[in-house]
């Protein structure tokens, strides 16, 4: 398990790069504007109303945004580079070249992907329907969380919360087919809409599968019931945010405690770890459910619910018929109309499968290093910005200031790509059955990361891809890594004016530096543990300074869905910290002082329309109401509008009433 924090969260990939992102020397993007809309009213739709009516959803997508729009430009560079590697007759065996020529061969073959069907899976659905008794259901269990299905609960590593020196194992709730457990809980007619549909689905996949109607609906039935008994047993991703409700180290013996009639021992020996002593039983409830479940399912009804989630987790890889009815799921959960082209989808899967080793390509042909060394210097100032409000913050005492500062002085952080690239020598990749790929990585990928239990932490592996348009903030290692693909405009342009990247590219760093003092973040010390280095008259000041972000998200509605505060606290924080960060920096570098104004744009507004910019973005309804359910980011709208309401800096330089829309009469200020 990795507890760290980005600056997006899941957006999927997007088309062609617009014409209308090109900039004029300026660095701006005043076409973006809508000038019939008052900035006092709806800032984000004055700095973005034009690109939102010009760029509709493509029907492939549940969303349109600039990250978006920039990830799919960076697809198609990864693409042609992937296509001329599959074309070299000449790629040495066991080579990378060789592996990513095949890995993509084997996803494009269309023909031989139909002709085989589900075929290819045949020895996986005789493991499941050969268990004959209950330590048959335990090896099973192993061996799916080996290639990849975490059913019916997540087994991985983690940085241990309390000696962040090592790694340990981890076993969280899990086992759901649907994205959350309030999917399964939840009565509005939407919900109770997707559960019937969700039972449809599941009913025609196990038809495909060759059962007969009548027996494909009662184990739709079957598997709903179990899944449900498994949601009512899960925390909510609110009740996640506390590390300490995720965090309960258990012995062997504890463990069997907890689930008799599960063998931890004999678990632990099937992944090939038999010397595991002691974990982190995340959510000791979820596995008070295992247990029962355990005693009171019969062996049919496992072998029902274990051959569910291993088609519904391969069938994207198979035939047409199971991947046009595996996207039939997301279009009703996410609102997309049609599926990506193949060859998109197959780019999707290789960066999964070999991202590191596909970044590396991206980088040495994308990434200059004039780019990794023109970002320092705004970082390096964002963060002395930083350390002087720590030293001049008024509510805090000398103790805690003391402590944050500490912290402060121990961060790390990345730029563009990692140092050391990782190595697939032991991932053994052929040209088919693409199936048969997707499982080899999946279990590389898994062993690769239990290998890591009971080792020191590598503080220099990256946890995620250099190609992907993102940030992340890690507490546990107290470090935060810029990837290069979002080093480029609007994010970052070395050409533009200091107003526009500081707005843009300042902001993101500025977010991710304060997620270190987040209501997440702070609960860590410099070291990376969980350890409280607050005096207890600063915790209460502080979490009272957060409240007013609780709350004044609570507020906002989106469709007519509540955001949910408690879950959105800690990015809208950062987000507001962040941008007063990158503000404050931007006036306080040698550039404020040169700066001009621009086709009637100060400065300071030029700060806040590049700001909003990064955030522009279209959403269908379907894709809004799953992020709010499960995205701890604030809807993206909020992301300027939440933010500016909360900075007198914004009211002035938009010269707004106090009446205005855009003004929170009761500022929030964390940082």
């Amino acid at each position: 398990m990795k507890y760290f924090i980005t600056f997006i969260c899941g957006f999927l990939l997007s088309t062609q790069l617009s014409a209308s992102m090109s900039q004029d020397k300026t660095g701006l993007y005043l076409d973006w504007l809508d000038y019939h809309m008052n900035p006092g009213q709806n800032f984000y739709e004055f700095a973005n109303g034009t690109w939102r009516k010009n760029h509709p959803i493509p029907a492939a997508y549940p969303s349109w945004s600039v990250w978006t729009v920039l990830q799919e430009n960076n697809t198609k560079i990864i693409h042609t580079l992937i296509q001329n590697i599959a074309k070299n007759p000449n790629n040495k065996p066991n080579s990378i070249q060789q592996k990513i020529g095949d890995f993509y061969k084997s996803g494009m073959d269309e023909t031989a992907l139909n002709k085989l069907g589900s075929t290819p899976l045949q020895p996986e659905f005789s493991r499941i329907e050969n268990m004959n008794q209950l330590s048959d259901l335990q090896h099973e269990i192993a061996h799916l969380q080996l290639i990849g299905m975490s059913t019916p609960f997540i087994f991985d590593q983690m940085q241990d919360f309390t000696d962040s020196s090592k790694v340990i194992g981890i076993a969280n709730q899990g086992g759901l087919g649907l994205p959350d457990r309030d999917y399964y809980l939840l009565n509005d007619k939407k919900f109770v809409e997707l559960r019937k549909d969700y039972l449809s689905h599941v009913t025609r996949m196990l038809k495909l599968l060759g059962e007969t109607p009548f027996n494909a609906s009662q184990d739709a039935h079957t598997i709903l019931t179990i899944e449900t008994a498994f949601a009512k047993a899960s925390l909510s991703r609110i009740e996640q945010r506390d590390p300490h409700h995720i965090y309960h180290l258990k012995t062997l013996d504890e463990l069997q405690k907890v689930t008799p009639h599960f063998d931890w021992k004999l678990f632990f020996a099937d992944l090939g770890y038999p010397d595991i002593q002691q974990i982190n039983l995340a959510t000791p409830t979820f596995f008070v459910c295992i247990e029962d479940q355990l005693k009171n399912l019969s062996l049919k009804d496992w072998k029902v619910y274990l051959r569910w989630h291993l088609i519904q987790a391969t069938a994207p890889y198979l035939s047409k018929p199971f991947v046009d009815e595996s996207f039939y799921l997301q279009k009703k959960l996410t609102g997309a109309k049609q599926l990506l082209p193949r060859w998109h989808r197959v780019m999707n899967e290789e960066n999964e499968a070999l991202g590191f080793a596909v970044g590396k390509l991206y980088v040495e042909k994308m990434f200059p290093l004039s780019s990794k060394q023109a970002i320092q210097d705004i970082l390096d100032h964002i963060r002395n910005t930083l350390e002087l409000d720590l030293k001049t913050v008024p509510w805090m005492s000398s103790e805690t200031r003391t402590a944050a500062l500490h912290k402060l002085s121990l961060m790390k952080y990345h730029i563009g790509y990692p140092d050391k690239w990782r190595d697939y020598s032991a991932l053994s990749i052929d040209q088919g059955p693409y199936v048969l790929n997707i499982l080899k990585s999946a279990e590389f990928a898994k062993r690769y990361s239990l290998n890591k239990i009971g080792k020191p932490v590598d503080r220099q592996e990256w946890d995620m891809i250099p190609q992907e348009i993102n940030a992340y903030y890690d507490p546990s290692k107290n470090e935060f890594n810029l990837l290069a693909g979002i080093l480029q405009p609007p994010f970052f342009n070395p050409n533009a004016g200091a107003a526009v990247n500081y707005g843009a590219i300042g902001y993101v760093i500025g977010h991710e530096m304060t997620h270190a003092f987040d209501d997440q973040g702070a609960q860590f010390d410099g070291q990376g543990n969980l350890k409280n280095w607050w005096t207890e008259d600063d915790l209460k000041k502080f979490q009272l300074a957060a409240h007013c972000i609780v709350h004044q998200y609570s507020q906002y509605k989106i469709n007519g869905q509540s955001v949910q505060g408690n879950l959105v606290s800690g990015e809208a924080i950062a987000d507001l910290s962040g941008m007063t960060l990158a503000y404050n920096a931007f006036h306080e570098s040698s550039n404020y002082s040169k700066a001009v104004a621009i086709k009637g744009f100060t400065p300071d507004q030029q700060f806040f329309l590049s700001a909003a910019h990064i955030n522009a973005a279209n959403m269908r309804p379907e894709e809004s109401r799953r992020r709010i359910l499960i995205d701890p980011h604030p809807p993206i709208q909020l992301r300027s509008n939440g933010i500016f309401a909360n900075m007198p800096e914004f009211q002035n330089s938009f010269a707004l009433s106090s009446n205005s829309p855009m003004i929170n009469k009761d500022r929030c200020k964390v940082w």
